[in-house]
């Protein structure tokens, strides 16, 4: 693929790259929805990637960028480097323009002025499947910006710049993607902890294997909407439950927060939410009562622009969840420690599948009969991963029983849709073991982590 990506570049800028990326995709295997509300979470780094190849010029175009299908994502170039990031207008390059950007904006700071750029970028990755495939364009942009402007930064720094270099577009996580794209290890997935940025290696059972099937629906502008309104609720329920607790509710945004403050443990903070929380959708009236602030404090303090709208908010429900998954985090890693049983760290997986489902309400149909079908097929447990609404399902499975696995589940759910085909089965589902990080390649086939 690298010599592949070479070709195409020398043959567009009739130039020869630099240095080249590999930046993998990741797949969260327990702890969804909770990394943003301040709860750690364990991912892992996908074999599928994103790869670039770059060099840094003088030249009038500060940079441009092209993508190995060029049929289907057309390339970019801007003159300036006070370009605009509009996803309607700048597409898939707007991802590797946010990094560019977060990077330009350091360096400005610094008195420099960022370099010109060639770059041409080759993925695996399904896109809009919840694997990271949009953070991985930020992280490269980031890495390669950073190389390019011989900017020294530690892969934490990179990390955290490519988590608040995503806010360009509009996106707000809470940066386990960007953490487990820099920090990978290759053999192990990452419990990641946030605020300070930590990382701990969670060794996997030996004969584990995990299975990512993708649902055939991919989260729309609606589902968009709906991930910004579940932030929201988990940071309206921190807020009531800290005041209910006597608590100043202005200075709670995060459920950890509030756990942290009233010295509960998960399984307590659950039990609390049950007493004080009702089951029925808080209106923005009922909140503005209960926290004794009015309308426009709400708005200013609570809310977001892409949130003023919305009516109703269902709080008991997102903070369940987000104390139960946090719990299984711990769990699941606690498991891998003590060299656990598979069928536990599955029951987990289907837990937490159950939770996004019920509680959450970020799954799908499609999600939902892939899940079940990947249990009928042998999974000791399956769940969605990433935000939801479509996307992929992780699945655990033995790795005496991929095969068989894989082929009954290709039977079962994707041979009886007409847009699937042999040249894109592969892509849809497929085994993966834990890869390595973002790498760096100085030459073509010399690597460096």
């Amino acid at each position: 693929r690298i010599e592949l990506l070479r070709d195409n570049f020398c043959r567009y800028y009739k130039n020869e790259p630099s240095f080249y990326l590999r930046i993998p995709g990741r797949v969260n295997l327990i702890g969804e929805h909770i990394d943003y509300c301040g709860y750690s979470v364990c991912p892992m780094a996908l074999q599928q990637d994103i790869i670039f190849a770059v060099k840094n010029i003088e030249n009038h175009v500060f940079i441009s960028v092209i993508n190995q299908d060029m049929e289907k994502y057309i390339e970019y170039k801007s003159d300036t480097r006070d370009f605009n990031i509009d996803l309607e207008t700048t597409g898939w390059a707007s991802y590797v323009l946010c990094g560019v950007k977060g990077v330009s904006e350091l360096l400005k700071h610094k008195g420099k002025h960022p370099v010109s750029m060639q770059i041409a970028v080759s993925g695996n990755i399904p896109p809009s499947s919840g694997l990271s495939s949009s953070s991985a364009l930020v992280c490269g942009g980031v890495l390669l910006a950073s190389l390019a402007n011989k900017l020294e930064l530690s892969k934490n720094e990179m990390a955290s710049l490519s988590a608040t270099s995503e806010h360009y577009i509009g996106t707000v996580g809470g940066g386990m993607d960007q953490a487990i794209i820099f920090l990978a290890s290759k053999g192990s997935a990452k419990k990641i902890d946030f605020n300070p940025l930590k990382t701990h290696s969670v060794k996997l059972p030996d004969k584990a294997m995990f299975v990512i099937a993708h649902s055939l629906t991919t989260k729309n502008k609606a589902a968009s909407a709906d991930f910004n309104t579940r932030v929201i609720e988990c940071r309206l329920a921190s807020q009531i439950l800290a005041k209910a607790s006597s608590l100043a509710w202005q200075e709670y945004f995060k459920l950890a927060d509030f756990q942290n403050a009233v010295g509960l443990t998960l399984e307590q903070s659950s039990e609390f939410v049950k007493k004080t929380l009702h089951d029925e959708p808080y209106t923005k009236e009922e909140i503005c009562t209960l926290l004794g602030a009015t309308e426009e404090e709400l708005n200013k303090i609570s809310l977001t622009p892409n949130t003023l709208h919305v009516k109703t908010f269902k709080l008991k429900q997102r903070a369940l969840h987000v104390f139960k998954e946090a719990l299984r985090v711990h769990q699941f890693e606690k498991g891998c420690q003590e060299g656990c049983d598979l069928s536990y760290l599955g029951q987990l997986m289907r837990d937490s599948h159950t939770s996004l489902r019920d509680l959450y309400e970020c799954s799908h149909p499609q999600l939902d009969r892939l899940v079940n079908i990947a249990e009928s097929a042998g999974a000791l447990g399956a769940r969605l991963t990433g935000a939801g609404w479509g996307g992929c399902i992780v699945a655990l499975v033995k790795e005496d029983n991929v095969c068989h696995f894989l082929k009954t589940v290709k039977e079962q759910f994707y041979s009886t849709n007409p847009s699937v085909n042999d040249q894109n089965l592969d892509n849809l589902i497929f085994a993966t073991q834990p890869a390595q990080g973002a790498e760096i390649f100085r030459a073509y086939g010399a690597c460096m982590h």
